[in-house]
């Protein structure tokens, strides 16, 4: 059986509407909430989260997954790694 490509979220934050830096501030506070390996949704409407989850995680060692634009908004999935 091949890996099916749906990643299982654990939480969703939903930061539609809200300008940088709110989603990346909102992610920082959401993670901590979650255990190492659990994933979090962000869903944010704001073109600058694309650059910044991406230099967030970076700076933080958090997996990001995936980002993906539907419509008007960003799905941004990342994973707890610590």
């Amino acid at each position: 059986m091949g890996e099916s490509v749906f990643q299982a979220v654990d939480e969703v934050l939903d930061c539609s509407g809200v300008s940088c830096p709110l989603p990346v501030v909102r992610t920082a506070q959401a993670i901590k909430s979650l255990t190492p390996g659990q994933v979090l949704e962000v869903i944010a409407t704001d073109p600058g989260v694309e650059p910044d989850m991406r230099a967030w995680c970076g700076q933080t060692g958090n997996e990001l997954l995936s980002i993906d634009k539907r419509g008007d908004a960003f799905h941004v999935l990342i994973r707890r790694v610590r």
